[in-house]
């Protein structure tokens, strides 16, 4: 089967999105950013020799394997705060649908993938207990991910990642609306500097949406919150008919990450 074929297969072309890096409206102007697709990768492992012989593979192997079909700015990420430890989230920013096959396609083929020991591991001693993925689409609002100041200038910085579930398709799209028409740019105004917007197409628990932000510590990420909650712009919007949590959300799952030494996010 054809990459083509295969993707139109899954069902994205009815969804509007396109399946090659420029789309059909390429030559239309002005046009809005592409937007990137993400897939986040949670690894559950078992204390001991399993994560460093994962970690050992994502650094040597699997991100320069990434990076050369030009996958920039894979993040990878420990659990600061939250359930189930050792755990590592891997976040792949992709261009398109083709990039993201692409990525999968080069763990199966190249070379240096294949020739590490974590490839090879057998089933009495695995490389790890399972990974569970979700595939995002980001919202239009925000288009693509933001390298975080402090990845570039090396300094210290914890993220935070939050799913928020509803109970329709419907209400889920209204919470993406109301990012996209007000509650980013508030983010934004108040210290809460988002890494990405996603909205999933496929993964558990949907309708959901995730989104990352970033800080230098918890003490700054607290102070942050706290301002945006006192904001009147968001007391206003999230008192909105249509936008208040009673109508679009039902849950919030909410992870402190850690980035690892190898992480280029």
């Amino acid at each position: 089967m054809q990459r083509r074929e295969f993707l139109q297969s899954l069902g994205f072309a009815s969804l509007g999105l396109s399946l090659s890096p420029l789309s059909a409206r390429a030559a239309e102007a002005p046009q809005a950013p592409e937007r990137e697709f993400y897939e986040l990768r949670r690894y559950e492992l078992r204390r001991g020799p399993m994560v460093r012989r994962l970690d050992e593979f994502l650094e040597q192997a699997a991100l320069p394997a990434w990076n050369r079909v030009g996958i920039q700015r894979v993040g990878v990420f420990d659990v600061a705060t939250g359930p189930d430890s050792p755990t590592r989230y891997v976040l792949l920013p992709c261009r398109s649908l083709a990039q993201w096959w692409e990525a999968q396609r080069v763990l199966a083929t190249d070379p240096q993938v294949l020739a590490h020991p974590f490839t090879q591991a057998p089933p009495d001693n695995p490389p790890y207990v399972r990974y569970e993925s979700s595939l995002m689409i980001a919202f239009e609002g925000m288009p693509r991910l933001e390298v975080p100041p402090q990845t570039l200038e090396r300094k210290g910085r914890i993220f935070e990642l939050r799913i928020y579930e509803s109970h329709s398709d419907r209400a889920h799209r209204k919470k993406v609306e109301m990012f996209d028409v007000g509650e980013t740019a508030l983010f934004k105004r108040t210290g809460l500097r988002p890494v990405f917007f996603g909205s999933t197409l496929v993964g558990a628990r949907l309708p959901n949406l995730t989104y990352m932000l970033v800080f230098d510590d918890m003490a700054a990420r607290d102070a942050a919150w706290r301002t945006f909650v006192a904001d009147p712009e968001w007391k206003k919007l999230s008192t909105t008919p249509g936008y208040t949590d009673a109508e679009i959300v039902t849950n919030i799952t909410n992870f402190f990450l850690r980035p690892l030494g190898y992480s280029q996010i």
